[in-house]
């Protein structure tokens, strides 16, 4: 058992009444914060076990988190619930060696990874089925979460994304890259809140971090470790960015256009089966395409200072020519 000492793990499949299973442990990937074991007994039942101890989240973050996803699951969403401790707690903590760590039990999502079937879909369904239920998956969390009245409170999109953090993360060598990403910020102070705009999101919404049921083409949803409260567009614009992959070997760039505007329809087709999207805030979604290019360089310096470690300039070239020369789309209609 890699990580934590045999004695801790024993610890904590006590908690969840876990004795039996098997616990193997999933290879962990750049920028993971977590130690997650598949739990499985029999090969039928199955469960994830995540262990976190980091130490830049609270007690408080990682009870919102849970709270999220049991009322998003309660009200029918398709995600992987959290799973109570025979304490009847969603987040357990425990000392280890004088530091917190923070224990979730989470349902196994149904299905597998796109990635791991090479990204094939299931045989003989078409790709738009995919895509709409995708878009499908998330309307339905955005749905639900326009109604959630929290009693624990997660972060606030500024309370990360502002100048004085970015500021003294980022080196000063990257001057123009912090004056392109200040502008980006005050831009999106001046985007209106509302209840229908603004809520609780996943932040993270991407094929790696859902399951694909491939004797139905269903779309279960997990990892809500970076959900925060930001524009509901923000995770669309992240669904877009990731799409980028179906069309990146057509040379021609009317036709990447072309295709990106068939995949992205039927994302919105699938969304609006569950929620509404105004057509104005569509309007500004190359602007929430640039708050997604600015979380992954934000991540990408902390990933870096987390292993004490420099970033290495060409893993954000191709992003912060995109913010500082303003090229929209994350330069994917580029010649």
């Amino acid at each position: 058992m890699e990580g934590y000492k045999t004695n801790t793990i024993e610890n904590f499949t006590n908690l969840y009444e876990l004795n039996g299973y098997e616990l193997l442990p999933v290879p962990g990937h750049e920028g993971g914060r977590n130690e997650i074991y598949i739990c499985t007994l029999g090969g039928e039942k199955k469960y994830v076990l995540r262990i976190s101890a980091t130490g830049d989240r609270t007690e408080e973050e990682y009870l919102a988190e849970t709270e999220f996803v049991h009322y998003l699951a309660a009200g029918g969403a398709p995600v992987a619930d959290v799973i109570p401790s025979k304490n009847g707690k969603l987040v357990e903590l425990i000392s280890s060696e004088n530091e917190p760590v923070f224990v979730s039990l989470f349902e196994f999502a149904k299905g597998m990874l796109l990635y791991d079937n090479g990204y094939r879909y299931r045989e003989g369904a078409p790709l738009t089925e995919y895509f709409y239920n995708t878009g499908k998956a998330l309307g339905a969390i955005h749905r639900l979460a326009r109604d959630f009245a929290p009693k624990h409170r997660r972060a606030d999109y500024f309370d990360k994304f502002n100048m004085d953090y970015i500021g003294q993360l980022i080196p000063d060598e990257y001057t123009e890259l912090k004056e392109a990403i200040a502008d980006r910020i005050r831009q999106f102070t001046e985007l209106p809140q509302t209840a229908d705009n603004y809520g609780l999101v996943h932040f993270d919404f991407c094929d790696g971090n859902y399951h694909v049921d491939m004797s139905n083409g269903n779309v279960t949803v997990f990892d809500f470790d970076n959900c925060c409260y930001c524009w509901y567009m923000f995770d669309l614009a992240h669904l877009w960015t990731h799409g980028v992959g179906w069309f990146q070997h057509e040379s021609d760039m009317n036709r990447r256009r072309q295709g990106m505007d068939w995949y992205f329809s039927y994302i919105l087709d699938g969304y609006r089966s569950e929620t509404e999207v105004s057509e104005e805030e569509l309007s500004k979604l190359t602007l929430y395409i640039d708050m997604t290019i600015i979380e992954s360089i934000v991540d990408e310096f902390e990933c870096a200072a987390r292993e004490g470690e420099d970033v290495d300039p060409e893993d954000i070239e191709d992003d912060a020519e995109c913010l500082i020369n303003r090229i929209p789309y994350g330069g994917f209609f580029e010649e």
